[in-house]
C-alpha cells in the first residue's frame, strides 16, 4: 500500500495496514530494547499473539515515570547509530534523552513534511520559522528538516523579538509562520505601534504550536478570536510531542489535527485505563511507528484531548485529534470545581490589558488546592479585578486569588533563560 496516500483509504484499510506495521514494531522491540523485552518477560508475553490494534489492551502500559527511572534501558540501538540527541522540556518531571538514528530524523523529517502539507504549505512556498532549533529541542528542527523535505523557503528568527521578526518578514514576505499564537498578538500590538500595514503583508496563514486553537468543541477560542478580529489570516493547529514523534496538524477545515497513520498509534483512555467514547475526553495513549532509537509502546503522555471521527471534508479519512484540554497531573480540583490550566490562560487572554500572566498552583493548609495567579496589567484598579474575577465565575463556576505584579518582575518569572518555553503555569504542590 502507498503510505502517501493511506489518509485517504478507507477505515478498513488504514486500520490493517497499521496492523502490519505494529507487528513489526512489536517483533523490533522484543529485539533489541531490553525495558520492553524484561517487560514482555515479566508478563509473559508473546508478541506474536498481538496481531490486532484491540490486541494492545493485553499489554502493559509504559509510564513517564518508567521512562525517567529507566531512560537508557528504552534506547534499542548502540550510541554509535545516535546521530542526534533531544530531550523532553521536563514539563512533568526531569527531561527524558531521546536519541534520533538517520532513519529517525528522515522519519521526522517526513512527518512534518505531511504535517505542513496538510496545513496548505506547499513546495515554493516561504516559511518563518520563530521557534528554536537548538537546546536539544525536538519541534524546532523537525520544522526545518520537514520544510526542508517539502522544498519550501525557510526564515530562522528563532523566537521572540517582535521587530527581528518583522524586518524578516517585510524583507522576505513569507507566506506561513510558525508560532506560538499568544505571540502573533505580540506582532500585531508591535506592528500597530510602528505603524506597519501587517494586513497587507505576505503572510496568509500561522502554523500555531503551545497554545489551543479550538476548545472541546471545535469552536475557537478567545486568543483565536482576539487574533482573527484583527488579522485575515488563517491559524492552523499542531499537536505534538518528543515522545511521539509524530504530529497532528489541522486542515483547511479544521476540525482537531490529523492522525498520520503510518507514524503512531493512539488510544484515549480513562482514569481506569479503559477506552472512552470517540469525543470524549481522556487521557492520551501513543505507540509509535518506525522509530528505530527510543521506540514507544503504549505510553501514557498525560495529555487531556479527545478523538473526533466524523468525516472530514477534506477527503482524508483519518481521525482527528482535538486540542489539549490539560495534563493529567495538572488537574486542579479548586472549590469542589475541576479545572486544567489550558482553561484559564484562554480566559485570561480574553482581556487585552493583561500584559504577562503567571498561575500557581499550591496545597493550602487543609490539603486542598489554592490558585493564585499573578498578573501584570496596564489597569489595575479595583474595578478591573472585579470584571477578571466575575468572568472567572461565569466562565468556570469559580474565581481564584489574583494578584498585580511589576512587569519586569513577572517577565523574569515567566521568561527564565533556563526553560526552553515561557513558564506560565507553576505546581507547587506535595506530590
Amino acid at each position: 500500500m502507498d503510505e502517501n496516500t493511506i489518509a485517504y483509504r478507507s477505515m478498513e484499510e488504514i486500520k490493517y495496514f497499521q496492523e502490519q506495521l505494529l507487528k513489526l514494531q512489536l517483533r523490533y522491540l522484543d529485539d533489541h530494547s531490553p525495558f520492553y523485552k524484561q517487560l514482555f518477560s515479566t508478563h509473559r508475553i508473546d508478541v506474536k499473539s498481538i496481531e490486532t490494534i484491540e490486541d494492545l489492551k493485553r499489554l502493559p502500559l509504559t509510564s513517564k515515570n518508567d521512562l525517567q527511572l529507566y531512560n537508557d534501558d528504552f534506547f534499542c540501538v548502540p550510541q554509535h547509530k545516535i546521530v542526534d540527541y533531544c530531550t523532553t522540556s521536563g514539563t512533568l518531571g526531569s527531561p527524558v534523552t531521546f536519541g534520533l538514528t538517520d532513519a529517525d530524523l528522515e522519519r521526522l523529517a517526513k512527518n512534518e513534511m505531511q504535517s505542513f502539507q496538510i496545513a496548505g504549505v506547499r513546495k515554493g512556498d516561504v516559511v518563518q520559522l520563530m521557534t528554536t532549533i537548538d537546546r536539544r529541542f525536538m519541534a524546532g528542527l523537525a520544522y526545518f528538516l520537514g520544510l526542508r523535505k517539502l522544498g519550501v523557503g525557510i526564515i530562522r528568527v528563532g523566537s521572540g523579538i517582535p521587530q527581528m521578526q518583522w524586518d524578516s518578514i517585510l524583507k522576505y514576505n513569507p507566506h506561513y509562520l510558525v508560532s506560538v499564537p499568544s505571540f502573533v498578538l505580540k506582532l500585531i500590538e508591535f506592528a500597530e505601534q510602528h505603524d506597519i500595514d501587517y494586513k497587507k503583508s505576505s503572510v496568509k496563514g500561522v502554523i500555531c504550536i503551545g497554545e489551543a486553537l479550538r476548545d472541546k468543541e471545535l469552536n475557537n477560542t478567545v486568543l483565536t478570536q482576539r487574533i482573527l478580529e484583527k488579522w485575515d489570516i488563517k491559524l492552523y493547529s499542531t499537536y505534538a510531542s518528543t515522545e511521539m514523534g509524530a504530529a497532528f496538524t489541522e486542515c483547511e477545515y479544521f476540525q482537531g489535527g490529523h492522525a498520520q497513520p503510518e507514524l503512531i498509534i493512539t488510544e484515549i483512555l480513562d482514569d481506569e485505563d479503559k477506552p472512552v467514547a470517540d469525543g470524549e475526553s481522556g487521557e492520551l495513549v501513543v505507540t509509535t511507528l518506525g522509530v528505530q532509537g527510543l521506540p514507544l509502546l503504549r505510553f501514557k503522555t498525560g495529555d487531556i484531548v479527545r478523538k473526533y471521527t466524523e468525516p472530514c471534508a477534506c477527503g482524508r479519512n483519518t481521525y482527528r485529534i482535538g486540542a489539549v484540554e490539560g495534563r493529567k497531573q495538572h488537574m486542579v480540583k479548586y472549590k469542589g470545581t475541576t479545572l486544567y490550566p489550558p482553561a484559564m490562560h484562554d480566559l485570561l487572554a480574553g482581556f487585552p490589558q493583561i500584559l504577562l500572566h503567571q498561575i500557581e498552583i499550591s496545597n493550602n493548609e487543609i490539603g486542598t488546592d489554592e490558585i493564585i495567579i499573578r498578573v501584570s496589567s496596564s489597569d489595575i484598579s479595583e474595578e478591573f479585578l472585579n470584571e477578571v474575577k466575575d468572568h472567572f465565575r461565569a466562565k468556570l463556576r469559580v474565581a481564584p486569588k489574583i494578584e498585580f505584579v511589576a512587569f519586569e518582575e513577572l517577565q523574569r518569572s515567566v521568561f527564565n533563560p533556563l526553560s526552553r518555553k515561557p513558564i506560565t503555569f507553576v505546581d507547587n504542590r506535595e506530590a
